[in-house]
């Protein structure tokens, strides 16, 4: 979208202009119950967009408010990574470019939705580490990583001439079980110390009394989050009782919901928040909508939540947001720019339409090789020998895939259970005995299955990381086999484990580059398709569906696109981003099916996407 659109969202509402502005400031005026930008009044109107989950090339097509996520940035242990489509500075200078004003929420924790709330999964190879805590071991990983990241950061706040006005500490820290006000007077030593006592900070939480108690601090301006469906006044009111002075502030408008697999795609009609929206505005409010355009958890990045059992997100973060997943304005745009026109003039010129899509049509895979005939590619260094099963963080794996393999310790003939203790696999385990597909465990779902074999039968289990949980107590997620397989409630013992990098072999041209498998067997069970296509001069975005397929993961040119899950639903498609495409040479497409796939492979590209199909028709939680 280009840069009127976002200008007549996002402008910030200036209350009255002064003839000689003072030097350049942002602060809060607790006598006026507002904030003042420059000495004059000001009100802002902004909306979130995550540019972790929007390929760089379209940064500057859909802007604005701003998540860093640690973890996207630190994969290793003082490794830190601000390149490509992780290089935050090219960000933050392209939204001054366009003219916008920025909140920065840097964490540590951002919650989101986002792999374990945006913390690093090496935090858990200390297994007992208390996180969002004053534990020394987590506060010395957040101090290194602060001294990274915010240096970066104060040179573009607003007081030294740059765009960013505030900066959130933390995020939500009232609903986490710890309530450790000396985490939160560290992490506001810290960020003193490193930005200066100049720059407005804040903290935000939903707007239960207990949760306002223990995510607020002296010395943090404390603003709520809350959706179309609350009381306006008693959400406020909230506010007041910990904040009594100062300007009223919802920081978390919620435009849409996120979707989980296996419920209802979630939607907010565009009246409801249209309606909050007026509201809030009438009563001299400050708004950030969340989200304002939701993008795409790519690769491995999606979170999961747990209400009574896990609930993985799904790739596509569409959010029902006023841009979609691709950036298009919707009829909830609209909606929110008719309430904006009410008070205050609209930038002139009409609405930037959708983005060209473009359906590429049908095109034919082939099996290439079955995932264990292919473990030598996939795990060049061999695998690990343990005595019993080790969880990802053990073998500092941190997403993916792991293969655990045994043998059967005795003939079996008659079938026997294999069986995992509860809420032990995480998240999903795929069982092959001789390399025959024999079904799946799931971490809240089916934990045994009947097998038969002879004594020293090769036992594979294939198990995936399906997002760590990203919000609440149970943000230490451990993943892979947390407790042991037992045949008949004995133990299996003598465990080779294989920490798979597939995405190191696909992002280096495997398996297209790779001699052709002279023969792979059929069947189900965890295998890898390839195929290609060639798209016309230009590359548009594009959504991609997959007939007949089951569960797995798809990269196009070495990019992983996510998770595909059409059997649970409700997303159905993928989207695919023109900046992924190659005009005018074969773009490359890998397919790990977890399952099974259908006898004559597909995948069908579309010019829109679908997402509410689903065999479950639980009702989505909206808020």
């Amino acid at each position: 979208m280009e840069l009127p659109a976002l200008a007549l969202l996002l402008m910030p509402v200036l209350l009255h202009t002064q003839a000689s502005p003072p030097a350049r400031s942002f602060q809060i005026d607790y006598d006026s119950d507002c904030f003042r930008k420059d000495g004059a009044p000001f009100r802002y109107v902004s909306g979130s967009i995550h540019y972790a989950r929007v390929p760089r090339p379209a940064w500057r097509d859909r802007l604005l408010k701003i998540y860093i996520p640690w973890n996207y940035h630190e994969p290793l242990p003082g490794v830190y990574d601000f390149a490509g489509d992780r290089d935050v500075e090219a960000f933050l200078d392209l939204t001054a470019e366009l003219g916008l004003l920025v909140i920065l929420r840097p964490g540590p924790y951002i919650c989101a939705e986002w792999e374990m709330g945006g913390l690093p999964a090496w935090l858990l190879w200390k297994p007992d580490i208390v996180l969002r805590s004053s534990d020394p071991d987590y506060l010395a990983a957040v101090d290194s990583w602060l001294h990274v990241l915010l240096p970066k950061i104060k040179p573009r706040l607003y007081q030294h001439g740059g765009n960013i006005i505030s900066v959130q500490v933390e995020n939500e820290y009232g609903s986490y079980y710890a309530c450790d006000y000396n985490y939160l007077r560290h992490l506001l030593g810290t960020f003193r110390a490193l930005l200066g006592h100049d720059v407005l900070l804040f903290t935000t939480d939903d707007t239960q009394v207990d949760e306002l108690h223990c995510g607020t601090l002296q010395g943090l301006y404390a603003t709520v989050d809350f959706g179309p469906d609350s009381n306006i006044t008693e959400a406020f009111g909230a506010q007041r009782l910990v904040q009594p002075k100062g300007p009223l502030v919802n920081s978390e408008y919620y435009t849409g919901w996120l979707d989980y697999w296996g419920e209802a795609h979630a939607s907010i009609s565009s009246a409801r928040v249209a309606r909050g929206l007026a509201d809030m505005l009438q009563l001299g409010a400050n708004v950030n909508m969340y989200m304002f355009q939701g993008g795409t958890n790519f690769a491995y990045w999606s979170g999961a939540d747990f209400k009574e059992e896990y609930k993985p997100v799904t790739t596509s973060y569409d959010y029902d947001a006023p841009l979609s997943e691709a950036g298009d304005p919707t009829e909830k745009l609209f909606a929110i720019r008719t309430v904006i026109s009410k008070f205050q003039a609209l930038p002139v010129g009409p609405m930037p339409p959708a983005a060209p899509k473009f359906a590429y049509g049908r095109v034919a895979l082939q099996k290439y090789a079955n995932l264990l005939d292919v473990l030598d590619i996939l795990c060049p260094s061999g695998p690990i020998q343990s005595q019993f099963p080790l969880t990802f963080e053990a073998i500092k794996q941190a997403h993916g895939f792991v293969l655990y393999r045994t043998h059967l310790p005795r003939d079996i003939p008659d079938p026997a259970t294999l069986s995992a203790p509860p809420h032990s696999i995480c998240d999903r385990g795929y069982v092959m005995l001789q390399k025959e597909y024999q079904g799946t465990l799931e971490r809240d779902g089916q934990t045994a299955l009947q097998v038969t074999g002879r004594e020293g039968a090769t036992l594979d289990v294939l198990l995936e990381n399906m997002g760590r949980i990203n919000f609440g107590a149970n943000v230490s997620d451990f993943k892979g086999l947390l407790g042991n397989l037992s045949l008949d409630s004995s133990p299996l013992s003598s465990w080779l484990i294989y920490p798979l990098a597939i995405d190191t072999a696909v992002q280096q041209g495997w398996p297209h580059t790779a001699p052709p498998k002279s023969s792979s067997r059929g069947g189900a069970g965890p295998a890898f398709y390839t195929g290609a296509f060639e798209t016309p001069g230009i590359t548009w975005d594009t959504f991609v569906k997959f007939p007949g397929w089951s569960k797995g993961q798809l990269w196009i040119n070495g990019f992983n696109l996510g998770r595909y899950w059409p059997q649970r639903g409700p997303q159905q498609t993928l989207f695919v981003p023109g900046s992924v495409l190659h005009p005018g040479r074969p773009n490359n497409i890998t397919v790990l099916e977890l399952e099974g796939a259908p006898p004559t492979p597909f995948l069908l590209f579309l010019d829109r996407p679908f997402f509410n199909m689903t065999l479950s028709r639980s009702t989505a939680a909206t808020k």
